[in-house]
């Protein structure tokens, strides 16, 4: 399985956020546009209990993406409670982000993270998605 390179886009880029650094658009995308798909080291669930951290993305019952390292440039994409974007498993080989709504330009590219993330890393912390944050 190749692997797309992410670096290539220029829909996007990293920059500092609420939440630390965050993946934003650099030009508006449409609604159900495709953004970029999360990459990582293909690991067992076993593998994944053990190493632990917050880059870990279920990819199907047998494997999870470790996307710790920084060239997967999906891993800067943040949680949000009310997503401008989402996940989905692709033949059960594939994350792809695809945009939920229109993003402008600027905007910070986002998805949810799922309850059992929240509440077992983000609640600890609190969210610091645009619909939580209080100032």
């Amino acid at each position: 399985m190749k692997k797309k390179n992410n670096r290539k886009s220029e829909k996007y880029q990293v920059k500092r956020s609420r939440a630390g650094l965050g993946l934003f658009a650099t030009e508006s995308i449409s609604k159900g546009d495709f953004i970029i798909e999360y990459t990582g080291e293909a690991i067992s669930h076993e593998e994944a209990n053990r190493r632990g951290g917050r880059y870990l993305f279920t990819l199907n019952e047998k494997i999870v993406l470790d996307g710790k390292g920084r060239e997967h440039i999906a891993r800067y994409i943040n949680h949000a409670c009310d997503p401008n974007a989402e996940a989905i498993v692709e033949n059960d080989a594939h994350i792809m982000i695809y945009a939920l709504k229109s993003i402008d330009a600027g905007e910070e590219i986002s998805y949810d993270y799922g309850v059992e993330y929240v509440k077992d890393i983000i609640q600890e912390e609190g969210c610091l998605c645009r619909s939580c944050y209080k100032k």
